[in-house]
């Protein structure tokens, strides 16, 4: 039985292009600066993001804390939404190894953060007060069902920013999918801002590593709190080199990936017993009716009996996101589990 696995598009495995590019990978010392294959990575990079350089870093994590860590000083606050990426998942890293002070706001429906609360935010000038340095943004955003944000509202951000002082930081782990729906560059989506960090082992299938990027002066000091998180790597181009690939092809045809995920929340929505939020891209969030006796841990046992496997959000509802690796036939096996799994 063919598996299909809508846990996340982390669980991605490489294309044989990404096998063979890791086979053949010049490598050399990272941390002396002698791996040509990461140089080249980063500068494609900084090329498709429109920034001055650019890092790879072991995870998306990672280049979230490090950017943190390169924006602020322990005592610092941090302005982000309450549902982001990094204050849900990141154990409190900011705080626990930057000394940095979250101030989390709603995130809207949208993603978004009102430029009104953000504003609210922003402490003076008092002593009383931990001083607010940077803004940070997430895009898509995962926990508002993988919605991206538009380039206008980042630029509404930015301009905010800029007239109390402050840096933007975009958590663009799929910001490639973003720009797919959006049908933009992906430029434009981070236009204006201090740093972003986008996954390569997402979507775009590589094993390992994301990027952070932003200008040569904060990418400077970013490779030094990169060392003492103990990210300095060695003969890290055999994971750049799948890194290339997966910008120089997989950025290419995420909108199949967002096709799929349209298939499956319209095959679910037509399943008696299944409520289906709106789809963006290539996340499809679902829960079970209230007249369904299961629950979710119930209905996830089912589906991997069935060869399909997918992690419950919470005792009724569920995420399911399409990657390379989900094509028709998939979506097609995940509907009909789906279906013999509610009719017993």
């Amino acid at each position: 039985m063919k598996v299909v696995d809508l846990r996340s598009d982390t669980v991605t495995h490489p294309t044989p292009a990404m096998w063979k590019a890791m086979a053949l990978a010049e490598v050399g010392d990272d941390v002396l600066g002698d791996d040509p294959t990461v140089q080249r990575l980063e500068a494609l990079a900084a090329e498709r993001l429109g920034t001055e350089a650019a890092l790879f870093v072991a995870s998306g994590t990672m280049g979230n804390l490090v950017a943190l860590l390169t924006h602020c000083g322990r005592g610092d606050e941090v302005i982000l939404g309450d549902k982001s990426h990094t204050i849900v998942y990141e154990q409190g890293g900011m705080a626990a190894l930057g000394g940095i002070m979250p101030h989390p706001l709603p995130n809207r429906p949208d993603g978004t953060l009102r430029l009104e609360d953000i504003a609210g935010a922003i402490r003076g000038d008092n002593i009383h007060f931990p001083r607010t340095r940077l803004i940070c943004l997430e895009n898509t955003h995962n926990n508002c069902f993988g919605v991206p944000l538009t380039a206008e509202y980042t630029a509404a951000v930015v301009a905010l920013a800029r007239r109390y002082g402050l840096k933007v930081h975009i958590d663009g782990a799929r910001i490639f999918n973003a720009a797919a729906a959006l049908e933009v560059d992906v430029r434009e989506l981070v236009r204006g801002v201090d740093s972003v960090t986008f996954c390569l082992s997402k979507g775009l299938c590589a094993p390992v590593g994301s990027v952070l990027c932003g200008s040569a002066a904060f990418i400077a000091e970013a490779r030094r709190n990169r060392k003492v998180l103990g990210g300095g790597m060695r003969q890290v181009g055999i994971l750049a080199a799948a890194g290339i690939v997966a910008l120089q092809e997989m950025t290419l045809r995420l909108d199949a990936d967002h096709a799929c995920a349209q298939c499956l929340a319209e095959g679910l929505a037509a399943i008696p017993g299944i409520e289906v939020q709106p789809v963006y891209t290539n996340m499809v969030y679902f829960r079970l009716a209230d007249s369904v006796t299961l629950t979710a841990d119930d209905v996830a046992a089912g589906l991997k009996e069935r060869g399909v496997l997918i992690l419950p959000r919470d005792a009724r509802s569920f995420r399911a996101v399409t990657h390379y690796w989900i094509d028709a036939d998939a979506v097609d096996q995940a509907l009909e589990a789906v279906r013999a799994v509610l009719t017993g």
